[in-house]
């Protein structure tokens, strides 16, 4: 019989094999061959598995990079309801051109103290028109539409807890979408006045502006940084708007209820207006300064009302904003 075990006996036509559990000639205790190269593979004694992962390997999560604004921009303006909104504000100045086209002959001239009278005078007259007939009602609408579902339509697609297991932190989630909704807002209440602008000089003229009431006339180069405060005073006013918008979004899966519980605000707050007797606390009502921007047209522009009307509808947004993202913090996402 023979001593040797057959675990270590050699292979048979197999040069210089290394019997089981021995290391081959040359090579340290630990392993490691003498000229300190690791096979493929294998792992360096006193290496750990995440000190030999490769270069490249993937980063850890950067919820900075979640849900990127440009994505966002793209997302809403795919959506039908934006193209037909941005549709109709531009479609809006030119069917008033058509209807002052074709009523041309029934003005009075010099007796021209009204807005609406004033409209065909120049294209700054008319541009101011069009923001009046818009601003209390088609931008209030578009401003609502854009802020109102922003969050509930995603609810009722059922996909925000999709997006949410993205995973997306919730107030990067809530501030983008804000960032996206406000400034569609502004797109649409500066569409209105420029394509008027653009309209009404190609229709009638580029104009000095007569301002209503007095019928005195200003340069138009004077009153083109007036009609870009007006704008931005405009963008301000519906804040309140946009804020309380997005506020019913988070808390509704409904998008019409968030969009028409703003529109109700406004028409409600325009009832309150009306009543004399509420006296100096009609002022903290949010659409009381919205037509404060007719004061920048006058010979002698007065900017208090304007400068009251953009503290109201900041604090109103500050607050509704605020509520907004508590509201969502603590939100059970099931949809």
């Amino acid at each position: 019989m023979s001593d040797v075990s057959p675990a270590s006996a050699p292979v048979p036509g197999r040069t210089g094999a290394t019997p089981a559990g021995t290391a081959p000639a040359g090579t340290p205790p630990n392993g490691t061959p003498p000229n300190g190269t690791v096979p493929a593979g294998a792992t360096p004694a006193g290496t750990t598995v995440t000190d030999a992962a490769p270069t490249g390997a993937a980063r850890g999560y950067a919820p900075g990079r979640t849900l990127p604004l440009a994505v966002e921009v793209v997302r809403q303006f795919k959506r039908r309801r934006t193209l037909v909104m941005f549709g109709l504000l531009l479609a809006l100045p030119w069917i008033l051109v058509i209807a002052f086209t074709f009523g041309a002959g029934s003005g009075q001239p010099g007796a021209a103290l009204r807005i609406s009278d004033l409209a065909t005078e120049g294209g700054l007259n008319f541009a101011a028109f069009a923001l009046s007939v818009s601003a209390t009602f088609l931008l209030v609408v578009a401003v609502a539409l854009f802020c109102g579902d922003t969050v509930s339509v995603e609810a009722s697609w059922s996909s925000l807890r999709y997006l949410l297991a993205a995973p997306i932190p919730r107030d990067r989630l809530l501030r983008q979408k804000l960032i996206v909704a406000l400034g569609y807002s502004a797109a649409a209440v500066i569409c209105v006045p420029v394509t008027a602008l653009l309209a009404g000089t190609l229709a009638f003229g580029w104009n000095d502006v007569r301002v209503p009431g007095t019928g005195e006339t200003i340069a138009a180069l004077d009153m083109l940084p007036r009609f870009a405060v007006v704008v931005g005073y405009a963008m301000v006013s519906q804040l309140v708007v946009a804020s309380l918008a997005f506020l019913l979004s988070v808390g509704t899966d409904a998008p019409l209820g968030a969009v028409g519980g703003a529109v109700g605000l406004v028409i409600v707050s325009n009832i309150l207006q009306a009543v004399e007797e509420l006296g100096a606390l009609r002022e903290f009502l949010p659409t009381f300064w919205n037509t404060a921007w007719l004061d920048a047209l006058a010979p002698q522009p007065q900017y208090d009302g304007m400068l009251k009307g953009v503290a109201v509808s900041v604090t109103y947004s500050v607050i509704l904003i605020a509520f907004a993202f508590r509201r969502f913090r603590a939100k059970d996402v099931v949809s």
